[in-house]
């Protein structure tokens, strides 16, 4: 599904969808029956269901998403708001909702909007990042044995640090980091299913783009898309069989 750019989208910046006030009242009403009770009442991530829950929710009102098709730092486009909420979030209480209409998805993307400010300035808005089809290569074991082999290297050269030479998320910076509130956070185990996403290209996004308000930046521009492809096989490479 492809949404309808909102009033006030202007031709300075064509990314720029600012709240549309026309989904408020139905999109409210999506939010309190389904978000209220884990999200809270204003979005503040502290709903009653989840007080003691050692993963909190989303805080609305800081306008900071962790999976975007954007760059580093800037808010996400409608469909990366809709493919959490149609998916959920591997590992986390973040449910899947597929049973609610198109409609009432776009309603509350655009509620969600409203309870931070940041959704109102232009610059904070970027055209997503072009997402490539995995290579043909993925298809050949011999060849992608070797791409692991290359993209082994690449983590041991960019990753470590953080994630540790095991992949999981023990690397020798992990106990000094933070996100951007200045709690302590910890770098995902990537022997198991990434909860940006479980595709291919779910990971190649990820390391391109980072993760917002964490410590993981994005690499594109940085490393070039073959790179990442070979990181995304060696990851894809080292995970944990399901029991």
């Amino acid at each position: 599904m492809v949404f309808a750019a909102a009033p006030g989208a202007g031709p300075a910046n064509p990314w720029f969808h600012p709240p549309d006030p026309s989904y408020f009242e139905q999109g409210r009403y999506v939010y309190e029956r389904n978000c209220l009770i884990c999200h809270g009442a204003y979005g503040r991530g502290d709903g009653e269901l989840v007080q003691n829950w050692p993963i909190h929710p989303r805080n609305f009102t800081k306008a900071v998403f962790k999976y975007r098709s954007t760059p580093y730092g800037k808010l996400p486009i409608n469909a990366d708001l809709e493919r959490t909420i149609r998916h959920g979030v591997s590992g986390t209480p973040m449910p899947v909702f597929s049973q609610l209409r198109d409609q009432d998805v776009r309603a509350v993307i655009e509620y969600i909007k409203t309870l931070a400010p940041e959704w109102k300035n232009p610059d904070n808005y970027s055209a997503p990042i072009d997402l490539p089809a995995p290579p043909a290569w993925f298809n050949d074991p011999a060849v992608r044995a070797e791409h692991i082999l290359e993209g082994r290297t690449q983590f041991f050269t960019t990753c470590i640090p953080c994630h540790g030479e095991k992949a999981d998320g023990n690397g020798i910076a992990a106990p000094g980091l933070v996100d951007s509130s200045g709690q302590p956070i910890h770098p995902a185990d990537l022997r198991q299913p990434l909860r940006s996403g479980a595709t291919l290209q779910d990971a190649w996004r990820t390391i391109a783009v980072g993760i917002n308000g964490t410590p993981m930046v994005g690499f594109d521009g940085a490393l070039p898309p073959a790179r990442i492809w070979d990181l995304v096989a060696y990851v894809e490479s080292i995970k944990v069989a399901a029991p």
